[in-house]
């Protein structure tokens, strides 16, 4: 959605995935497909599946297994190279104002045995856009998540808090109201040049059709966003 409302601001993006695990193998060719989160990104974007897509440029480690991407590629018989991720990067930089990497799970998943997500992002010195929810236990993962962050010395860009568990059986209306409001004024007071948005909730008869969602939820950029 960020991608999209960028895309409404005329700037010229594209989303990509660090790794993906959980992807199905293509009965016809016996090869792992696109990254099902490439798909949602494009159908979110109002796009059909771009050639960077097509050729993994996008997201080159795809694995089978629903696994952290460590044991995934481990289980494939598969080296992951950070290498062949950040050229992958630098190559739609040539193409994109502004490329939107999105990680696979918390700041501390493991991609590597010897590499974990955030040990990428500050190796390449990457703004962060971190994404937390109502849920119970929300501000202790935020909280622990931003002084990761603080502690390698990188940008907070962004906060998002998504509105995706409001109306879930194990979500309380006020737990989730006070997780947001303090969320919101911590943010404020600790990261002030950091960004707060809000995702709104979407309601179960769009949540499984991405194409709809696009036409009918937007969300609001600052102008100076990017």
């Amino acid at each position: 959605m960020i991608a999209k409302a960028l895309m409404h601001q005329g700037v010229n993006v594209i989303t990509q995935k660090l790794v993906q695990t959980g992807v199905a193998i293509n009965l016809d060719s016996g090869e792992i497909g696109i990254a099902d989160d490439i798909i949602i990104h494009r159908q979110l974007m109002s796009l059909p599946l771009q050639p960077c897509d097509l050729n993994f440029t996008t997201c080159p480690y795809r694995y089978e297994k629903p696994a952290s991407p460590h044991l995934s590629a481990k289980l494939a018989g598969q080296t992951l190279n950070p290498e062949l991720i950040t050229k992958a990067t630098q190559q739609l930089q040539q193409s994109y104002d502004v490329v939107l990497l999105e990680g696979a799970g918390g700041l501390l998943v493991p991609i590597t045995e010897q590499l974990l997500t955030l040990d990428y992002i500050a190796a390449q010195g990457y703004p962060i856009v971190l994404v937390t929810s109502g849920r119970l236990g929300s501000i202790n993962h935020t909280l622990l998540s931003l002084e990761a962050i603080k502690f390698r010395g990188l940008e907070v860009h962004s906060v998002i808090y998504n509105h995706i568990h409001d109306n879930a059986a194990q979500t309380d209306a006020e737990i989730a109201n006070t997780t947001m409001d303090f969320l919101q004024n911590y943010l404020a007071a600790n990261y002030p040049k950091a960004h707060w948005l809000q995702i709104p909730y979407i309601d179960g008869s769009h949540q499984a059709n991405y194409e709809a969602l696009s036409k009918s939820y937007s969300l609001s950029l600052p102008v100076d966003f990017v």
